[in-house]
Parts: C-alpha cells; sequence; structure tokens
C-alpha cells in the first residue's frame, strides 16, 4: 500500500500497514518535529525541591524550557520504592510513547530494586499502563535506563547501570515493554561508568556516559550496536565539581546537543554543549544565557514532538501561573527575594520559590507590571530611597507607584526585557553589586549599565 500523505494519523497508518509491515519500517514520525519534551524529576540544593514523579516541560527551541502542571509530577509510581528518579522518554516505531524510570525515591542509593518503572503514553496526555518490569536477579540496582532501536536484532535495547562486581551497562531486549529478555553486559570498558544516554543516526549508535574514575562524560560509538562493541572516541567533558546524567540529542535542525547534570558545587544545576558534527571530539560549551532548563530539573531525558503534540500536552498540563528574572550578564543568576532585599543570587539556590514571581497589571497603571511574590502573599518588589524590597500592599498611592514598571524591549538585548520604573520614568531596574535598584539608564548608557538592566522572563 503507498502511504504518501504526511497528514495520515497514527492510528489510520498502524491500522492499514498491521504490526508486520511496522515492525520492518525504520524508525519514523508522523509529523514533522518542531518542538521539544523533556522529562524529569525534581532537586534543590538543600532538597526542598525534591519530588520524585515524572516531572514534563516544554520547548520550542530545545533550549529554553517552560515546566508544565505548574512543575508538579503529572504522575508518581504506586509501587516498588514509591518514587521515581532518572525518567527516560521513548518515542517508540509506531509514534507512540513509553516512559523508563529508576525505582528509587530519595538519596538512599544503598537500596538496591531489580525493577524499572513503565508507563505508556499515546500522545502524552496521558500515561498509562503502569507497571514494573523485572531486569535481573542480581543484588543491585537498576538505575538511569536508556532505551533505542536495534534493527539487527528487530528489538529495542534497554540499557541501565547496574554493579556485577563493577560499575558497568547492562542491556535487556524486547518487543512491547512489558516481556524483557535475560540481562546481559553491554558496556565494561576495564572502569566503573555510569549513566549511558544512546542515540542511533543512520548505521552507527552513539553513547554517552559517565566515566566514574575522573568524573568526566565520554562519547562511546559503535557501528552494530552489539553489546561490548564500543569504542570511546572523545575526550571527557564536565563543568563544576561533579557532573552526571549525559543526554544527548539531535535538534529538529540537524545539530546535536548535550547535556550534563551537574551536583557539586551546588545540586540540580545543568549545563549543555553543542555540536554541528556528531562524528567529531567538538563540542562546544554553551553559554548560559542562551539556554534555561526548567526550575529544580534533574537528570532528564528529551524527545522531539509534533506541533499538534505540543498544543496537546499544554492544554492538558497547563503552562506556569510565575516566571522568573534571569540576568542578561550573569545568565546563571535570578532575581529573587532574600530578608525583603530585591538581589541577584546564582541559581540554583533555595528556598527556591524566592524566584517565582507573578507578573500582575500594574498596582498604579494597568499598562504597566507588578511583580507579586509566589510565596509571600500580598508582596510586591517595590523601590524605597532607589533600592528594590519586598513589601506588603498597604494600597497607598506611593505603593502602587514604586510597584509598577513598563516593560519594555531589553536596553542591551531587544529580545530581553528591561522595566522602567512608573513614577521615576528616566530609571529602570537594573542590579549592581548583587542588588536591585532603578537607575537612570538610556540608550547613550554603557554597556554594561544597560545589561545590567536587561533580563529575560523566563518560566
Amino acid at each position: 500500500m503507498a502511504l504518501t500523505r504526511r497528514s495520515f494519523t497514527r492510528a489510520a497508518f498502524v491500522s492499514a500497514l498491521g504490526a508486520t509491515g511496522l515492525a520492518a519500517l525504520p524508525r519514523m514520525a508522523f509529523a514533522a518535529n518542531t518542538a521539544y519534551l523533556m522529562a524529569y524529576f525534581t532537586e534543590s540544593p538543600s532538597f526542598t525541591g525534591a519530588d520524585y514523579g515524572l516531572h514534563l516541560a516544554v520547548s520550542r527551541d530545545g533550549l529554553n524550557w517552560t515546566p508544565l502542571n505548574q512543575n508538579n509530577p503529572v504522575v508518581t509510581p504506586t509501587a516498588g520504592e514509591m518514587g521515581l528518579r532518572d525518567p527516560f522518554l521513548f518515542r517508540k516505531r509506531d509514534g507512540a510513547f513509553v516512559v523508563l524510570a529508576t525505582d528509587l525515591k530519595g538519596t538512599d542509593f544503598s537500596r538496591n530494586s531489580q525493577y524499572l518503572h513503565v508507563y505508556d503514553s499515546t500522545d502524552l496526555t496521558s500515561f498509562t499502563g503502569y507497571r514494573r518490569v523485572r531486569m535481573h536477579t542480581l543484588n543491585t540496582h537498576t538505575w538511569a535506563p536508556t532505551a533505542f532501536w536495534d534493527a539487527s536484532r528487530n528489538q529495542y535495547g534497554i540499557v541501565y547501570s547496574a554493579n556485577n562486581g563493577r560499575d558497568v551497562f547492562m542491556v535487556n531486549y524486547t518487543s512491547d515493554f512489558r516481556t524483557v529478555s535475560s540481562s546481559q553486559v553491554f558496556f565494561s570498558p576495564g572502569f566503573n561508568v555510569l549513566d549511558g544516554d544512546i542515540v542511533v543516526e543512520g548505521a552507527t549508535t552513539y553513547m554517552y556516559y559517565k566515566n566514574l574514575a575522573d568524573g568526566f562524560i565520554y562519547g562511546a560509538r559503535s557501528s552494530t550496536g552489539a553489546p561490548n562493541s564500543f569504542t570511546t572516541y572523545t575526550s571527557g567533558l564536565k563543568q563544576g565539581n561533579a557532573m552526571e546524567a549525559p543526554l544527548l540529542l539531535k535538534t529538529n535542525e540537524g545539530g546535536w546537543r548535550l547535556w550534563g547534570d551537574s551536583f557539586s558545587p551546588v545540586n540540580a544545576d545543568y549545563y549543555a554543549w553543542s555540536s554541528s558534527n556528531i562524528t567529531a571530539n567538538a563540542w562546544t560549551l554553551l553559554n548560559q544565557r542562551d539556554y534555561t532548563p526548567p526550575l529544580n530539573a534533574k537528570h532528564g531525558s528529551m524527545v522531539g514532538i509534533s506541533d499538534v503534540e505540543y498544543n496537546a500536552v499544554v492544554n492538558r498540563w497547563g503552562l506556569p501561573n510565575w516566571v522568573r528574572l534571569k540576568s542578561s550578564n550573569l545568565p546563571d543568576r535570578f532575581v529573587r527575594h532574600s530578608n525583603r532585599v530585591a538581589r541577584l543570587d546564582a541559581y540554583p539556590f533555595d528556598p527556591y520559590q524566592e524566584q517565582l514571581w507573578r507578573m500582575v497589571p500594574g498596582l498604579a497603571d494597568s499598562a504597566g507590571v507588578s511583580f507579586q511574590s509566589v510565596n509571600v502573599a500580598n508582596n510586591y518588589l517595590r523601590h524605597a530611597g532607589y533600592a528594590l524590597r519586598l513589601d506588603p500592599n498597604d494600597n497607598t498611592t506611593a505603593f502602587r507607584g514604586d510597584a509598577t514598571f513598563y516593560q519594555t524591549a531589553g536596553l542591551a538585548d531587544s529580545s530581553w526585557s528591561s522595566f522602567r520604573s512608573y513614577n521615576f520614568p528616566t530609571r529602570y531596574l537594573r542590579h549592581a553589586n548583587s542588588l536591585l535598584r532603578i537607575d537612570p539608564i538610556s540608550a547613550s548608557s554603557s554597556l554594561t549599565e544597560r545589561q545590567d538592566a536587561t533580563f529575560r522572563v523566563t518560566p
């Protein structure tokens, strides 16, 4: 049967082609991928933001992410350890999705589980068929799953971290993510490894992993994807003191990104690299100005999605009712309140809620905006003596004016934002020595001053 219309639905396609014909096809998309979905769990430096359920975020560019469901989990396991880590979201060859995740709640890594949590989803608006799948009978963990299509076996490989006397990757093969083959060693290079992620590109299978001996992330590849056939081909990558959870993504434009999760010197800090050529040892660290991970995100996975899928998940789970303000020239820093003082601090930090703001119509002029604290009721950012602080709204004319700003094109970058004071119209919100204030700034001001007054409004 000739199937040529790109608008042919997945259900109709599967029905027309039949299971046998579908299995013989290469992995394919049923609509062009124009956006991305990320699955993750959450932790913050002091673990006040810890939640071991399945979290989702969307992105149009694969760099700047918007949490769904107010950054609450869309589903949480009801068996095993009653929590999940390291969720891996995978699009199967029929266009539907499966989620695999570590069976562990919290950070007691001495607790061993032989199981993975598994969910099915047809369109990402619900997650059904919850089950735990037993992967082995060893007295060891089953961490950080990833999956790939092995064309030579006509099956999916599920690869995960385990210990058989050494930290290695194990693999089980499956056709349905319900029954699996016996486990076998997949990658044991002679040193301890952790957290593999696998992408098949053409005839090559790429696997990025953490080398526990030196703490760096490396890339390996194989022409077959078979167990014990991988050769490391990159030098090591690391940011911060400790990094894990490499996440390899082919972008919708054809380039590549590699993400890594740093947990020291502060927990829950993401970094990213880019490359135009996955075959080369050529990764470039991205400026944190160029990307914003979801709030408190840990050990995620990403998948390309279509416009229809993007709109469906946004409509189902909803966008945040709060924003964050990211600095243009100190892009690891966000506006927060601390002891009622408005300041700029490096994220991640706790209490993480101090950086969450509701941008509401301006208290003095609805054409402007006011910043209402999410975690301190009826309190707003306002200037007093030109310094920004958090105060309760007393509904006076003076307070309303102090707490109102006009959002304009960014003084240093028109794609970002600057905020002009309502009652001091030559002054703009800016940071100086980590504190927030309003100062006279114009197009003729120095570049540093204009950058100090430029922010990205991001979830």
